[in-house]
């Protein structure tokens, strides 16, 4: 089962959190909602697990509609919100049974779809939940999602402050949750884990930019892309500034990302330029765009 959504709006007061939002996501697709911090992901997940009611439109999850069949929703979803927000003076095996006893069933039960995670965290069964560290308040948080084997999975930035390690964990863990036909909608501001979705979203002030695969994204960047780096970060960023030929600069690590408005760039010519501003060291190539470099272009 899968989720479609129509022509959602929501607004706050004058301010509009999401503005006819239309996609659909696939039974068993892994799909991601990429933006952000403001960009909407919250209220549209909000809505979809039948926690708020839109102004307008239309969404089906698992099949049922989120506003005549939403007890039927929550008996058939697991929601993952961006805030930790387990009962952190119980243990973790509390919270597991808890939220088991809730869904009328027992981690027994549902061991096989939870045994991977909880063979993480069960070390730490008897610790209270807020005392884990972010890690593994992630995983259980996951684990208790999982535990009445939900159709569809919602995860709203769970990796936002893991560390590393965890967040290449996470990604692990979803994808053999996928195999296992649960379709999951994850959300998340970092843009290399778009990558690990087999369809993506991109949102930004409540709409969506586009929708395709992740390869499909980046190859519609529509203009060479440079590598550029000199020993002033700040001076080559305020020189290609003011180069009439800039189209646009981002920043992007030790480089600036560079594309130009001619369909031709003479690099020579560029770092003559350069050279005249007193930039020294100076580095340019040519490079391969990536979502966040798409995203950026979208979003202008």
């Amino acid at each position: 089962m899968g989720i479609s959504v129509s022509n959602i709006t929501k607004s706050y007061g004058k301010v509009t959190a999401l503005s006819d939002i239309s996609f659909d996501v696939k039974p068993g697709e892994l799909f991601g909602l990429i933006g952000p911090d403001g960009a909407g992901k919250t209220t549209l997940f909000r809505i979809l697990t039948t926690l708020l009611i839109a102004d307008k439109g239309q969404a089906t999850v698992a099949g049922y509609d989120v506003l005549k069949e939403y007890k039927s929703i929550r008996n058939s979803v697991g929601y993952m919100p961006g805030r930790f927000s387990l009962y952190q003076d119980l243990t973790v095996e509390e919270n597991l049974n808890f939220f088991a006893t809730i869904f009328g069933t027992t981690i027994e039960e549902n061991y096989d779809l939870v045994k991977d995670i909880y063979v993480q965290i069960e070390p730490f069964k008897t610790r209270r939940a807020g005392k884990l560290s972010g890690g593994m308040k992630q995983k259980l948080a996951l684990s208790c999602a999982l535990i009445h084997k939900p159709k569809v999975l919602f995860l709203d930035e769970p990796t936002t402050g893991v560390d590393p390690v965890s967040r290449k964990e996470f990604w692990e863990m979803l994808k053999r949750l996928q195999k296992k036909d649960i379709t999951i909608l994850v959300s998340t501001p970092y843009m290399d884990e778009a990558a690990l979705c087999d369809r993506i979203a991109l949102i930004q002030d409540g709409k969506i930019l586009q929708i395709d695969t992740p390869n499909a994204i980046v190859s519609h960047f529509p203009k060479p892309l440079y590598n550029i780096s000199a020993n002033d970060m700040y001076g080559l960023i305020e020189s290609l500034t003011n180069y009439k030929h800039t189209y646009s600069i981002f920043p992007f690590g030790e480089f600036v990302h560079y594309t130009d408005k001619r369909d031709t760039m003479d690099i020579e010519r560029l770092k003559t330029y350069l050279e005249s501003q007193n930039l020294t060291d100076i580095h340019i190539e040519k490079t391969q765009p990536t979502i966040e470099d798409t995203f950026m272009e979208l979003a202008k």
